[in-house]
């Protein structure tokens, strides 16, 4: 089946120059110097970012053809073939098909962006402990974000494609999906009152740097590298760097299979990744101090995950039984919400706390 790729490719580019023209705007203009993020600038933008986010997902109700440009009822079946779209447009004009379509496309879009959203908290915990185990000034912690969240983007383009490539053409490939997010998920539920821990000097991409390359040995303000003596050095600011796209990439192999439990279209799972992602910087510096309040919310993951691999293993069975995308983000929803209201009705105990 082909699509109008140069359709496509007009819409996906657009797509880009409008993310990078915004992205450029929140870390450009407004961040010509290193300073501390506080709270109304992390707020301001964290309104920005998730307003932009829910404004696509009324663009793609009233604007979702465009994505694949499809023109055609004939070419609207074939979508829903290919990309296993949960809908039936059999009986329906054009008309009616291309509205059916584009509120499907939607949910799926913004059912991702809230799993997407949702498991980024976590990555936020890592992001922290990394900074204060390697000493980061808070003044830097906008500069290291701003390139890891450029790595990221590009990174998730290349695991997503790559994984929907990977889902059409080899049907099993979800139920191996299914199967590690159950063990994600139970594994995160035992490990849900460890104290994570990081040590940089046995770090493995502290080891492989300090192999390989010239390390200097102490910060050197914002910089990356530094030249010594005609000789280039990386600096512990560069690899704090590094271990941050490392950690995104572990954070990528848990979130990004739990999408394709709900689309398996790879442009609308890359828009939810990446309005979610862009998202992230805001959200580190919103809610760095007061994640710890939340201490139901890894519970509440470790069920997400759960109950989205578990989708992924009986899939056929539930669209047997009419088990739409609205569902799905309904049920998400409603654990995210339970595993808050949890945590501010039930707090910990001041002992639990000390220990």
């Amino acid at each position: 089946m082909e699509f109008h790729l140069t359709n496509e490719l007009i819409f996906f580019s657009i797509f880009l120059v409008f993310i990078f023209a915004v992205l450029l705007l929140d870390l450009g203009v407004f961040s010509k110097n290193n300073h501390r993020v506080g709270f109304v600038e992390a707020s301001v933008w964290s309104v920005v970012w998730v307003t932009i986010s829910l404004l696509f997902y009324f663009f793609l109700i009233h604007f979702g053809y465009l994505v694949h440009g499809l023109e055609s009822l004939e070419e609207i079946q074939q979508s829903i073939a290919v990309y296993k779209h949960p809908i039936n447009i059999a009986g329906l004009s054009f008309e009616e098909a291309i509205l059916v379509y584009e509120k499907n496309l939607a949910l799926e879009y913004l059912t991702g962006y809230v799993i997407e959203k949702s498991l980024s908290v976590d990555n936020i915990f890592v992001i922290i402990l990394i900074f204060y185990a390697f000493g980061v000034k808070e003044i830097y912690y906008k500069r290291v974000l701003m390139w890891g969240i450029i790595g990221a983007v590009i990174m998730r383009f290349v695991f997503i494609f790559a994984g929907a490539a990977l889902v059409r053409r080899f049907d099993w490939v979800l139920i191996i999906f299914g199967i590690f997010l159950v063990i994600t998920a139970i594994k995160l539920f035992i490990d849900r009152n460890k104290k994570d821990k990081i040590e940089p000097e046995k770090h493995p991409i502290v080891k492989l740097t300090g192999k390989y390359f010239r390390v200097h040995k102490q910060f050197e303000g914002h910089r990356f590298f530094i030249k010594k003596q005609g000789k280039w050095f990386i600096t512990p600011l560069f690899i704090v760097l590094l271990v941050i796209e490392f950690s995104d990439v572990i954070f990528a192999v848990d979130s990004i299979p739990a999408i394709f439990a709900i689309s398996k279209d790879p442009f609308i799972i890359f828009f939810s990744n990446i309005f979610a992602i862009l998202g992230l910087r805001a959200l580190f510096f919103l809610l760095a101090n007061v994640l710890n309040k939340f201490h139901y919310l890894k519970v509440g993951l470790a069920v997400l995950l759960g109950f989205i691999g578990i989708k992924m293993l009986v899939h056929k069975y539930l669209e047997a039984i009419g088990f739409e995308t609205v569902h799905s983000l309904y049920i998400i929803l409603a654990i995210l919400v339970v595993s808050i209201l949890a945590s501010i009705l039930f707090p910990p105990s001041k002992v639990h706390t000390e220990n």
